[in-house]
């Protein structure tokens, strides 16, 4: 506690020497601190990201895909066939925090979206695929519009990158679905019945 409290503090008194020693610390929440600091010092280099993304412990893995979501650099799609869902979750989220990149990995959340065992996954694959509007990732979108509840309503959300027949009428399912917060989202895009369009 005391290691990682320390890692911390760095980040806000301009030790940088600290923060980067304390990022091979053996206890995976001081290296995470240290991660954040030496972000917090705009010291986090390119080589600090990738190391952390090969971190042993997920909540580093983690750590180092949020801070990387806004830079084109390093690579995350490696990180969507990590072990760890917590890991494939927030690699999911990142692909679709980055700017258009035309290496986004729009096959491999296509197949997380609509095959992964965690429906937590699935929904994060989804809300990128929306995000990042690639014309592939529509039929997993409209596939995840017979999902579980909360994956429903992210596909609703996710739908608005799109147009046209399929779209509509899976907008139309949306304002009966069974769940409220669904039928919720297709309003909060669309407006009441009668006034979308």
């Amino acid at each position: 506690m005391a290691r990682r409290k320390t890692a911390g503090l760095a980040g806000f008194s301009g030790d940088i020497t600290g923060a980067r020693s304390a990022a091979t610390d053996p206890d995976p929440s001081v290296r995470e601190a240290a991660l954040r600091s030496l972000d917090r010092l705009g010291s986090l280099s390119e080589n600090d990201l990738d190391q952390a993304l090969a971190d042993p412990h997920p909540r580093v893995r983690v750590a180092a895909i949020e801070l990387a979501a806004p830079l084109p650099l390093p690579p995350l799609a490696p990180l969507l066939h990590d072990d760890d869902p917590r890991v494939v979750e927030m690699a999911c989220w990142a692909c679709g925090e980055r700017d258009v990149d035309p290496q986004a990995p729009i096959a491999t959340l296509v197949n997380l979206a609509n095959d992964h065992d965690d429906p937590l996954v699935r929904e994060a694959a989804v809300a990128a695929l929306g995000a990042i509007g690639a014309p592939e990732g529509l039929p997993a979108i409209l596939h995840a519009t017979t999902d579980k509840p909360a994956i429903r309503r992210r596909a609703v959300l996710a739908l608005a990158a799109f147009d046209g027949p399929e779209v509509d009428a899976a907008w139309a399912r949306a304002r009966t679905d069974r769940d409220r917060q669904v039928r919720d989202a297709v309003e909060e895009l669309l407006g009441p019945t009668g006034v979308d369009g």
